[in-house]
């Protein structure tokens, strides 16, 4: 942990980080907080879900869009005004929820207004690791730290939920996170890794050919390969997450142990990503990336294997701890791979579309794992997911030489 330690004692490190954190508690705390105020406000499960995937809908679109934003004007500029915009789009969502006669419809267009102005913390915190942190060693410990912190992110939101809710009505879940988007963002934007200049325009061929900016990351194979990978490996990952509930039902009788065995996979992912990013390794991102990805996918076997069996509760948790393991892992090598392909001035569109790559894949898992576990069983569930992350893993091996390739002319 000392090498971990060493490099929040930056501060051009440690306040951006821990900012940007508090910015990103919403990711995880505004779906289910609009989940449980539509259904207390509204009863209305099938108008919650419509809500929240708004939301997720807005995202995903709007993400690349201020990744691109962010290259060209840097962050302060794109940040602060939507931040702005998503936190007053919020808050009228939180009223008009409360407000019996305000129709679903427009609850629906407000939540996608959020999630479109939604501020794209987790691209801007990769630029700046990669503005502020020179060594890639180095680099590789910041983004293991902030895989960490995502997966943090996504135990601890909904506990602080839980700890909102009781203390107060429905309505101040979103209140807080309101507050913590808006404040996390606005300390995030008054750090100096944050206020680093966009990278100037490259003078290379490729640039002049358009007009003196980089050329998009989406022209580039090798990108969209990464990217079609990742969602491959997400489209397992949001199985995984819906199975486990699944597996609540049919193990235990109820979702009573639901929150242990996500305890488990997420300890695991965290020890994971601490493990790969303190490590020195003499492979290149790319092959750790097929083996990574080979991991989760042969775990995944293995759990969907004791999924099906009488497994006691402290065997399925190990096997979910060592499932765990590999999924940071993959995030980390995805996103040291996509700067290896990426031109600087494109980092922050390059790591948009990334993100969007994720969430899509994950969300689409979800879904795909609700219509599986309506027939099947949580063990069929997580054999879909096995083979969605090792398809992922064999389409990564293919890619070797093209990635190598891209890697070597990137600018």
């Amino acid at each position: 942990m000392a090498g971990y330690v060493a490099l929040l004692s930056d501060p051009r490190v440690a306040a951006p980080f821990s900012a940007s954190v508090v910015a990103r508690l919403p990711i995880a705390t505004l779906p289910l907080g609009l989940v449980l105020l539509v259904r207390d406000l509204r009863d209305a499960w099938d108008l919650a879900g419509l809500v929240t995937g708004a939301f997720a809908v807005g995202l995903s679109a709007g993400t690349p869009l201020w990744g691109r934003a962010l290259d060209r004007h840097g962050q302060p500029r794109v940040l602060l005004p939507i931040t702005a915009a998503s936190t007053a789009l919020l808050l009228a969502l939180t009223a008009a929820v409360a407000a019996p006669a305000v129709p679903a419809t427009v609850l629906v267009l407000l939540a996608l207004g959020v999630g479109l102005t939604f501020p794209p913390l987790s691209p801007a915190m990769r630029t700046t690791w990669r503005a502020v942190v020179g060594d890639e060693r180095l680099r590789r410990r910041g983004y293991a730290l902030d895989a960490v912190a995502v997966e943090t992110i996504f135990v601890a939101g909904p506990l602080l939920l839980t700890l909102l809710l009781a203390v107060g009505p429905a309505v101040v879940p979103l209140l807080a996170t309101a507050a913590m988007l808006a404040g996390g963002t606005v300390a995030y934007c008054r750090c100096e890794g944050a206020r680093v200049p966009p990278a100037p325009a490259s003078a290379a061929g490729a640039a002049a050919r358009t007009g003196g900016a980089a050329p998009g990351v989406l022209r580039s194979t090798a990108f969209l390969v990464v990217l079609a990978v990742m969602a491959a490996m997400s489209v397992g990952f949001g199985l995984l997450d819906v199975s486990m509930a699944g597996m609540a039902e049919e193990r235990f009788g109820s979702a009573d142990e639901l929150g242990v065995l996500f305890a488990a996979i997420a300890g695991g992912s965290a020890v994971g990503g601490l493990l790969y990013g303190g490590r020195t390794w003499r492979s290149t991102d790319r092959v750790r990336l097929v083996v990574t990805l080979a991991g989760f996918g042969a775990l995944l076997v293995a759990l969907a294997a004791s999924a099906g069996g009488t497994a006691p509760l402290p065997l399925l948790l190990v096997a979910l701890f060592a499932t765990g393991l590999f999924i940071s892992p993959n995030l980390i090598a995805a996103q040291h791979l996509v700067d290896d392909l990426a031109p600087a001035r494109r980092m922050g569109e390059a790591q948009a579309w990334l993100s969007t790559a994720i969430t899509a894949g994950a969300a689409v898992g979800n879904a795909v794992a609700g219509a599986v576990l309506e027939h099947r069983t949580a063990q069929q569930s997580l054999g879909v997911a096995a083979a969605a992350v090792l398809a992922a893993a064999l389409v990564a091996l293919l890619a070797q030489r093209r990635w190598r390739s891209a890697a070597a002319v990137a600018v």
